[in-house]
């Protein structure tokens, strides 16, 4: 598997797997962070995948006077012998995860607003945004919010001018041709379709992030009497 290598400071490589948000880009991704999850190498501290790049923090000290070499080429040479070997998998066995969405209302205050951007109605904005083939590219921007790619150009909209100083957490929005959820409260300025009641962010479980690079997802639409019922048996 191919990867051109960056460096970050004095203790990190950025390995560099593509060059746009693809399935294959996300697949090298996903296979390089499979392995350092299983295998890591001596000095290794962590790892952070995004998009289209997994950087790799490592402690200098350790390499520092091993060998001629800076840290910064010995931890190069790990790397490249770890690429050598590798080859992307597939998502065909990732968890299929069902999010259901109260859409509209108090919930989703700027579907309308989708839904007249495109030349739609509010129902085909749903139906689209329930019908697509989502996959969680990465997780970032705050503690389990997922960037999903997968959504149908048509409803695609662009962010707000003004972002909000704070969003609900369980808001489903959309932001240009990406649409995501927000886990906890937080700013931003993603349009506001709907809500669910999952929590996507639990700081005491083992895993606080529902979600995980590689997952695959599908939105249902329920009513708000329903999304009231699954909120209480989760509280």
């Amino acid at each position: 598997m191919n990867g051109k290598l960056y460096q970050l400071g004095d203790a990190a490589v950025i390995v560099q797997l593509g060059n746009s948000i693809n399935l294959e880009t996300h697949q090298r991704v996903k296979a390089l962070v499979g392995y350092l999850e299983q295998h890591p190498f001596t000095g290794m501290i962590e790892y952070v995948p995004a998009f289209t790049t997994v950087t790799i923090f490592y402690d200098p000290v350790y390499f520092y006077g091993k060998n001629q070499f800076s840290p910064y080429q010995q931890v190069c040479t790990i790397v490249e012998g770890i690429l050598s070997k590798l080859e992307a998998g597939s998502d065909e066995g990732g968890r299929l995860i069902e999010i259901p969405v109260c859409y509209g209302g108090s919930f989703g205050s700027d579907l309308d607003f989708v839904a007249e951007s495109n030349g739609l109605t509010t129902e085909e904005v749903i139906r689209y945004h329930t019908s697509g083939d989502y996959l969680v590219y990465m997780i970032g921007f705050a503690p389990g919010f997922p960037y999903i790619g997968g959504m149908s150009e048509r409803i695609a909209t662009p962010r707000r001018s003004s972002p909000r100083l704070a969003i609900p957490a369980g808001s489903v929005g959309i932001a240009g041709k990406q649409t995501g959820v927000y886990p906890i409260e937080t700013p931003g300025g993603w349009q506001l379709i709907g809500r669910t009641p999952l929590a996507l962010f639990r700081p005491n479980a083992s895993s606080p992030s529902l979600l995980q690079a590689g997952d695959r997802i599908r939105f249902s639409s329920i009513t708000e009497e329903e999304y009231l019922e699954m909120k209480e048996g989760q509280e």
